[in-house]
């Protein structure tokens, strides 16, 4: 398997799975964004965009995806749930949260804060930082009486509803966090797999955070 990622993009998603799913691959490490600064990864993926994996003749851009396809391809469900599991629904409604409802407001801020900055763009990324804030509303709400969120254990859902808190945090939102939210995520990040994961590249630098 090979990974191909940017430091703290959306592919810390499947790299921290790998880490802790403890799965061989081989990883490349790309500077952010890639379309910009490594024009020839557009003759590996058209899109630009990271993660892109490829295992064999698969090959996947979708972060939560690749994360599901861990666990149901090599039967990891240490980190994940059987689909005859009462929570099974639940498990896949915050896969596909994390990034559908939780990352994508993200990404238009950062785009509109940090790499194409203008005073009417800026507008725009307050509007969508404000609606990410808003979002969380439903795991505020669940944290308050959980510690992981499905099944009463650590699985790649947490993965992946944790890398969005990552991304707020890198993008300077964390102080709007409720604290069991801020408190999940410092949990997570205290991970060994973590750590290991977000060693690997340069740490993400956005314009205008030098």
């Amino acid at each position: 398997m090979k990974l191909w990622h940017c430091s703290g993009a959306r592919s810390l998603r499947p790299l921290w799975a790998l880490e802790e799913m403890g799965l061989e691959y081989e990883v490349e490490i790309l500077p952010f964004p890639p379309r910009v600064f490594n024009r020839d990864y557009l003759e590996v993926n058209p899109l630009g965009t990271v993660p892109y994996f490829v295992d064999g003749d698969t090959k996947m851009t979708e972060s939560a995806g690749i994360c599901q396809y861990l666990v149901d391809r090599y039967q990891q469900y240490d980190f994940g749930l059987r689909p005859d599991h009462p929570e099974y629904g639940a498990y896949l409604n915050w896969l596909h949260h994390s990034d559908a409802t939780l990352t994508f407001p993200q990404t238009i801020a950062m785009r509109y804060y940090y790499l194409e900055p203008t005073p009417e763009k800026q507008a725009v990324a307050d509007d969508y930082s404000r609606w990410f804030i808003a979002r969380l509303r439903w795991l505020d709400q669940h944290l308050e009486t959980h510690d992981y969120l499905v099944d009463g254990r650590f699985t790649i859902a947490d993965i992946a509803v944790a890398y969005a808190l990552y991304l707020g945090r890198a993008l300077k939102l964390d102080d709007r966090y409720q604290p069991q939210t801020a408190a999940y995520l410092q949990r997570l990040m205290e991970r060994p797999a973590f750590k290991r994961a977000d060693e690997q590249g340069e740490p993400l630098q956005l314009p205008g955070q030098e």
